[in-house]
C-alpha cells in the first residue's frame, strides 16, 4: 500500500460524499472545520438546487476525488469502490455495515467483493465512522464535530465509533490532533496509522481503543516505529472477558485474542494499557507534554490532610514510590512552614502560607528539586461561574511559576473531574504542566506514565517468535523422552532409570534410596491426579510395594533420584498464544501453581536480566531470597534452566505446542536447579 496515496486519503484537498443524510452529516463536519477544497455530492436520485449540485456517479465527477465517503446500501459499495479505482481516487472511507462483522456468508462475500473492487486503493472499514484531521482540516465525518485546528496533537485510532465519538466529546482538555475509526479494519488496520503517523512531528503521542488486531506481527513492528520516535502508545484494548471478546466478534468480526499474551506485549513494548477511557484521557495529556515519565517516583501534595490520606489510599496496588522528601529538603520545607507541619510524602502542607505568594514560590521550588519523577498538586478549585476562584487560580501560578528549570514533570489535580475548569487547564497546558482530571484516573496515569518510561529506559523490546499455522495434530512426549531433550539443550535433570516393574527395586538401589517411582506411559500427563507417582521410596521393600501399587497403570516405571533439599518450587513453561506466538511463563510451582496464581509471562527475547527480573515479580521469591532464616535458592541455577528451556523451544518453534516443567526445584544457592517432572507436545511432523 502506497503511503502517499494514504496520505492523500487523509489530508485531502478533494472529497466525494455518496450518499444521503449521513452524507449531509459529512458535509456539515467539513464545514464546521473549515475545509477549503473541493466537495462534491453524489446522490443517485436527490435534484440538484442552485446551492448544491448532484453527480450522479463517480464517473461523473470532473477530478479524482483524494477521498470518499460511502454512505450506501451494502450491495452498491463494491461497485462503488471499483468505479473509485478506475478513476484513481486517493482512497475511501467505508461507513456501510453488514460485512465481516456479521459473521455471515452474505458478509464474507461482500466483503471479498469489496476489496476485489477496491484495488490497491487504501480505505476505512467497512463499519467505520471515518475520520477527523485536526492538523490539515479535513474531516470525513458524520457526527458533531468538537475541536478545532492543532499544530501538534494526540492521534486516536479507535475501532469504534462510538468510543471515538465519546472521547471526541471529552471535556479534559486533550489536544487532539486527528481521531480516525478503522472498523472491520478490511484494508486499513491500526498498525497500518501508527506506522504512517509515527513519522509525523505534529503527532505528540497515540490513543488506541482496540476490539482486535489484524497483523500482530506489523502491530508490533508500527509499535516500535513509534516509540523509537518518542511517541507513545496508551490504549484499551477489550476481551478481557467471555462476554466482552463476544461481544466484540460480533461487533467488529475481531478475534480478541487472548488477553494475558497481549497484557506481556503492551508491559513488554512500553505501551500504556488502561482501564478506562477517563484513564485513558489523562494518560494521553501527560505523553502530549513531554512524553513518558521518568519513573514513578512522585511527591503528591496539597494543602489538606484529607486529600493526602485518600491519595495514598488510591495509590495502594499501584506501583508509585512515595519516598519520602530528602532531609535537606525537609530541613529547608520547615524553615519555610515552621515545625507545625509535617514533612512527609504525600506531603499536607496545609493552609498557613495559601496567601503568602513569596513562600509558596519557594516551596514549590524546592519540593520541584527534590528529586522526583513527578510533583503532583492536588487542588479542587470552585466553579468559575458561580464563585471567584481567584485564590485558587494563584497558587496554581505560583506552581507553574517554580517550574521552569526543574527536571521533575509537573501536574495539578483535582479529585473531582469538573473542578478545573477550563480556563485553569488551558493555563496548565501554556505553562507545561499536565492537568489530571479525576483522582483515581490521575494516579492511574501516573503510574502508567512512569511505567512506559522504565521500561523505554530499560530497552526492553520485544521479537515475536510465531509458528506457521498447522492443522496438524499434537501427542505428547513420554517424561523420560522429554526429559531427555531437554536435558540435550542443558535442562537439569535428576538421574534416572526406565524399567520393567520386576527391575524397580534393583534399579532403586543403583539410583541410591531415597528415591520416586513413577508410571511412565506416554498417555499419562497428569500423573499425580491418578496416582502414578510415589515419592520419598526409601528401601527395597519399599520399592516393591510401589511398583506392584503403579502397575494398574502401566508396565514401565521412571525411577528417579529424590530431590530432597529444595527451597521453593517454580513453574516454567512455554505456551504458544495463536496471536502473539511463544509465550513465556513462570511462577509458583508444584501444588502451588494453580492455588496461588502467582505468575509470570515474557514474550521473546529472552536474556538472564529479563528473566531474573521478572522472576522477581514473582510472590515465591520470597523463599528463593531465604523466607525466615531459610537457606537462599540457587537463582542463578534457575536463569539458567529457563535459558536452557526456551532455547529447546526456539529449536522446535514449528512444532512445540506445550512445555510445562513443573516443579523446577530450586536447591540452595550454590547446588543447582533440577526440572523434576516435564511435559512436552509436539505436532506431528510432515
Amino acid at each position: 500500500m502506497s503511503a502517499a496515496r494514504l496520505k492523500r486519503l487523509l489530508a485531502a484537498r478533494s472529497v466525494a460524499l455518496i450518499g444521503g443524510a449521513w452524507a449531509d452529516a459529512v458535509h456539515a463536519a467539513s464545514r464546521v472545520i473549515g475545509f477549503s477544497g473541493e466537495i462534491w455530492r453524489i446522490h443517485p436520485s436527490r435534484p440538484s438546487t442552485r446551492e448544491q449540485h448532484y453527480f450522479r456517479s463517480v464517473e461523473e465527477l470532473p477530478a479524482a476525488p483524494d477521498a470518499a465517503f460511502i454512505a450506501a446500501p451494502n450491495r452498491d459499495v463494491p461497485g462503488i469502490a471499483r468505479a473509485l479505482a478506475r478513476r484513481d481516487a486517493g482512497g475511501f472511507v467505508c461507513f456501510a455495515a453488514g460485512f465481516s462483522e456479521t459473521a455471515t456468508a452474505e458478509g464474507a462475500r461482500l466483503t471479498r467483493e469489496l476489496e476485489s473492487g477496491a484495488a490497491d486503493l487504501p480505505f476505512l472499514g467497512p463499519n467505520c465512522y471515518g475520520f477527523i484531521n485536526f492538523f490539515d482540516g479535513v474531516a470525513l465525518w458524520p457526527d458533531q464535530l468538537v475541536g478545532g485546528r492543532v499544530d501538534r496533537g494526540v492521534v486516536l485510532i479507535c475501532q469504534s465509533g462510538t468510543i471515538a465519538l465519546n472521547l471526541l466529546f471529552n471535556d479534559r482538555s486533550l489536544p487532539l490532533g486527528a481521531v480516525l475509526t478503522v472498523g472491520n479494519q478490511t484494508r486499513l488496520a491500526a498498525e497500518d496509522l501508527l506506522d504512517l503517523l509515527a513519522e509525523d512531528e505534529r503527532v505528540t503521542a497515540f490513543g488506541l481503543y482496540l476490539e482486535g488486531i489484524k497483523d500482530v506481527t506489523r502491530f508490533a513492528a508500527a509499535s516500535a516505529r513509534a516509540r523509537a520516535a518518542g511517541k507513545p502508545i496508551a490504549l484499551i484494548k477489550t476481551g478481557r472477558t467471555a462476554a466482552a471478546a463476544e461481544t466484540v466478534r460480533t461487533h467488529t468480526g475481531a478475534l480478541a485474542g487472548a488477553d494475558g499474551a497481549f497484557d506481556t506485549f503492551c508491559a513488554q513494548s512500553g505501551i500504556a494499557r488502561c482501564e478506562s477511557l477517563a484513564t485513558l484521557c489523562e494518560t494521553l495529556k501527560i505523553f502530549h507534554l513531554g512524553g513518558p515519565l521518568s519513573g514513578r517516583r512522585v511527591l503528591a501534595m496539597g494543602a489538606s490532610g484529607g486529600d493526602m490520606a485518600m491519595t495514598a489510599d488510591a495509590a495502594r496496588n499501584l506501583g508509585l514510590n512515595f519516598a519520602p522528601i530528602p532531609v535537606e529538603a525537609q530541613l529547608k520545607l520547615r524553615e519555610i512552614l515552621s515545625e507545625r507541619v509535617h514533612i512527609s510524602n504525600p506531603f499536607d502542607f496545609h493552609t498557613h502560607i495559601w496567601f503568602d505568594q513569596a513562600r509558596q514560590r519557594a516551596m514549590f521550588e524546592l519540593v520541584q528539586r527534590a528529586g522526583y519523577d513527578a510533583v503532583a498538586f492536588m487542588l479542587d478549585c470552585p466553579p468559575e461561574s458561580a464563585a471567584d476562584d481567584t485564590a485558587y487560580v494563584n497558587v496554581v501560578r505560583e506552581f507553574a511559576a517554580a517550574l521552569p528549570g526543574a527536571h521533575t514533570r509537573g501536574a495539578v489535580v483535582s479529585s473531582l473531574p469538573e473542578s478545573l475548569s477550563p480556563a485553569t487547564r488551558a493555563l496548565c497546558l501554556r505553562a507545561g504542566i499536565v492537568p489530571l482530571q479525576g483522582q483515581r484516573e490521575a494516579l492511574e496515569a501516573l503510574d502508567l506514565a512512569g511505567r512506559v518510561g522504565e521500561t523505554w529506559a530499560q530497552g526492553a523490546r520485544v521479537e515475536l517468535s510465531i509458528p506457521q499455522r498447522s492443522s496438524r495434530p499434537a501427542h505428547a512426549l513420554a517424561e523420560h523422552e522429554a526429559k531427555s531433550v531437554l536435558a540435550a539443550f542443558g535442562v537439569p535433570v535428576p538421574r534416572s532409570a526406565l524399567v520393567s516393574i520386576r527391575d524397580a527395586a534393583d534399579a532403586a538401589a543403583a539410583l541410591g534410596f531415597p528415591v520416586v517411582i513413577k508410571a511412565a506411559d506416554a498417555t499419562l500427563e497428569h500423573k499425580s491426579e491418578v496416582g502414578g507417582v510415589i515419592l520419598n521410596v526409601r528401601s527395597a521393600q519399599d520399592a516393591v510395594a510401589a511398583a506392584q501399587r503403579l502397575a494398574r497403570l502401566c508396565g514401565t516405571l521412571l525411577i528417579e533420584e529424590m530431590v530432597s533439599d529444595g527451597v521453593a518450587e517454580v513453574l516454567v513453561g512455554v505456551t504458544v498464544d495463536p496471536q502473539f506466538g511463544q509465550l513465556l511463563v513462570l511462577g509458583a510451582g508444584g501444588v502451588l501453581t494453580e492455588l496461588l496464581r502467582d505468575s509470570v509471562s515474557l514474550l521473546p527475547p529472552f536474556s538472564a536480566t529479563t528473566i531474573e527480573a521478572a522472576l522477581q515479580r514473582l510472590r515465591v521469591m520470597q523463599l528463593l531470597r531465604g523466607f525466615r532464616g531459610r537457606p537462599a535458592g540457587d537463582v542463578t541455577a534457575l536463569v539458567q534452566t529457563v535459558l536452557a528451556c526456551v532455547r529447546y523451544a526456539a529449536a522446535n518453534l514449528e512444532r512445540l505446542t506445550e512445555l510445562d516443567l513443573n516443579p523446577v526445584i530450586v536447591r540452595p544457592q550454590g547446588r543447582g536447579a533440577v526440572a523434576v517432572d516435564a511435559l512436552i507436545r509436539l505436532r506431528e511432523e510432515n
